[in-house]
């Protein structure tokens, strides 16, 4: 049970295991020092061969075994830190590498809280199992050895053998419960990453679910997933709790056995009493190696499943090397785009869209038409499953990722902000991550922030993570002024004025028009009434684009855009005419 590929990917890590394992040996054999001192003393006193008088040297020994064994256990704790330490590092930096390498687009092989808990919990897994079970693998068969030979010229090969013979029980036990402990971890990882999953996801879809009043129903599809995993993780602990049992009774029985014949050989008088009190002390080292490898199995079993989690993330397909750049915006163009998240359901059926360069294009429909979905693929966090995306008649698969995250600017309905000033979370939509302060305020005073920035502390504002100390509204223009530092020549806005006051929709509607004189903006909406003014308006209807014009020729052509539009205006209208 012990995975080369690790100490491979780390050889650095090496050295101090070979570190833990030299001072885990030092401290058995100062303790053999310690038990041989005590061991003659008691001898020479049963014998009256000392008097109180000669325990002076014998003292002076124990303390000073004693305090050395205090620094080689330090020692020993401090190697077991230096190797998981380095192992955690370098597996967090191939994972993030891996990461940065698959893209926007590893939700499409990987989900975000399966990454989350094998760079996080899985990572630190694999500290306790570098740290504590691969030095003690090791150490485990070293200790008995020595101890094999100890016993020998101590006296008593017959007493040495029995208990060298009895070590080789406890792997032997362990090795009988690991298939089926292998499978039942495995099972518990994959039931613990499902879980972490759907959490993940209810959390983030808290708002939808309240809405379309699904909250009971995930409540108890997370309900049923918490029981199955509670039944798995009892499932581990039982397992565990049975190992050891039988451990232990190897263990003991085996040190009571060597303590028997020690005791049995020294009444026949074939053992001296120094060395029949030697072998008594000592008999339990032989087995407490052994036994606490086979305490640090759970351990080694789940850093095995982790790691086999993180290389299966390590070995995922690459998509090739794409060293396009955008030289020029011209046309974004949607040619049969067909796209679903899985093969039962469909999202969007063959769907064509052009966005001439520097031109306002909304794109509108009840919720669940794929609005969002054509927002993902043109930013490519999705794949088209058919059809193809073209910037300036240039696929877009052939374009650097890098390249376009500069040049497309993406504004959602919840924009995230780190823990950290507002200076800071500004600075990571400028190029370079630096600006002149006057800029910065020029920008805020453009998304009315600077009055109430300055009553607060200026751009040493502090904003707790994902600023949840400004309201909804606040937030949104908060991100629209980070988006304009970006200063893109594409903006994506995807319900950015969605469950935000009247007054902060107002002024990012502003600011889009202002935006729309020289850059090309697509407005993701369900309220009709904010792409009035675009140049041309999709209406999408259950993945089909139901038709497209103006807001006037759409009106005149009395279709699905106008019956939405006369919904929402009596909707509106209604909540007017209740306040009169």
């Amino acid at each position: 049970m012990f995975d080369k590929r690790l100490t491979q990917l780390c050889p650095e890590s090496k050295k101090y295991i070979a570190g833990n394992i030299i001072l885990q040996w030092l401290e058995l054999a100062l303790n053999t020092v310690m038990i041989i001192t005590v061991a003659k003393t008691i001898s020479k006193l049963y014998y009256k061969e000392w008097t109180m008088n000669d325990l002076t040297v014998p003292i002076i020994i124990i303390i000073g075994t004693l305090i050395i064994r205090f620094f080689t256990a330090q020692g020993a704790t401090r190697m077991s830190y230096l190797a998981s330490k380095t192992v955690k590092q370098k597996l967090r930096e191939l994972i993030y590498g891996k990461l940065l390498k698959l893209g926007s687009k590893y939700r499409e092989q990987v989900t975000t809280a399966e990454l989350v808990q094998e760079s996080v919990e899985g990572v630190d897994q694999l500290e306790s199992y570098f740290g504590l079970y691969v030095p003690q693998f090791f150490y485990a068969f070293i200790a008995p050895i020595t101890l094999f030979f100890l016993f020998g010229f101590g006296g008593s090969w017959a007493t040495a053998t029995v208990l060298l013979v009895c070590v080789p029980l406890i792997p032997g036990a362990i090795m009988m419960v690991q298939k089926i402990a292998k499978k039942l971890l495995s099972k518990y990882w994959g039931q613990y990453a499902q879980l972490g999953s759907t959490f993940l996801e209810n959390l983030q879809g808290m708002t939808t679910l309240k809405t379309y009043q699904a909250d009971e129903f995930k409540n108890e599809q997370m309900n049923e997933e918490s029981e199955h995993f509670r039944f798995v993780t009892m499932k581990v602990l039982t397992m565990q709790l049975n190992s050891i049992i039988i451990m232990d009774f190897f263990a003991y029985g085996g040190a009571a056995l060597g303590i028997l014949m020690a005791t049995r050989a020294f009444v026949k008088g074939n053992l001296a009493l120094a060395n029949c009190i030697f072998m008594i002390l000592l008999s339990a080292e032989f087995f407490l190696p052994m036994r606490r490898l086979g305490s640090y199995f759970h351990v080694a079993m789940n850093g095995m499943a982790a790691s086999d989690k993180i290389f299966k993330f390590l070995k995922l397909d690459e998509p090739a090397d794409r060293i396009g750049i955008i030289e020029e915006i011209g046309e974004i163009s949607l040619n049969d785009v067909h796209f679903s998240y899985d093969e039962s359901r469909e999202i969007l059926h063959g769907i064509s869209m052009n966005i001439p360069e520097k031109s306002f294009v909304g794109i509108v429909g009840e919720s669940g038409c794929g609005k969002s979905t054509v927002a993902s693929l043109l930013m490519e966090r999705n794949t088209p499953t058919a059809g193809t995306l073209t910037l300036n008649g240039r696929d877009m698969s052939e374009i650097a990722e890098d390249d376009l995250m500069e040049n497309f600017t993406y504004i959602s309905h919840a924009p995230y902000f780190f823990k950290g000033t507002v200076r800071e979370n500004l600075l990571l939509g400028v190029p370079c991550f630096a600006a002149e302060d006057s800029v910065l305020w020029e920008v805020l005073d453009r998304c009315n922030l600077s009055a109430f920035l300055k009553s607060e502390n200026g751009l040493d504002t502090v904003l707790l993570e994902n600023a949840g100390n400004l309201s909804g509204g606040q937030r949104q223009r908060l991100a629209l002024a980070r988006a304009i530092l970006h200063d893109s020549p594409v903006y994506i806005f995807d319900e950015a004025t969605s469950n935000i006051d009247v007054e902060s929709e107002e002024v990012i509607l502003t600011e889009i028009r202002k935006l729309a004189k020289n850059k090309t903006i697509i407005m993701i909406s369900h309220r009709l009434a904010n792409v009035v003014d675009a140049d041309n308006i999709y209406c999408l209807e259950s993945g089909n684009i139901a038709e497209s014009g103006t807001h006037e020729e759409l009106l005149k052509k009395g279709g699905t855009y106008a019956k939405l539009w006369r919904t929402q205006a009596e909707l509106e209208n209604y909540g007017k005419e209740a306040k009169a």
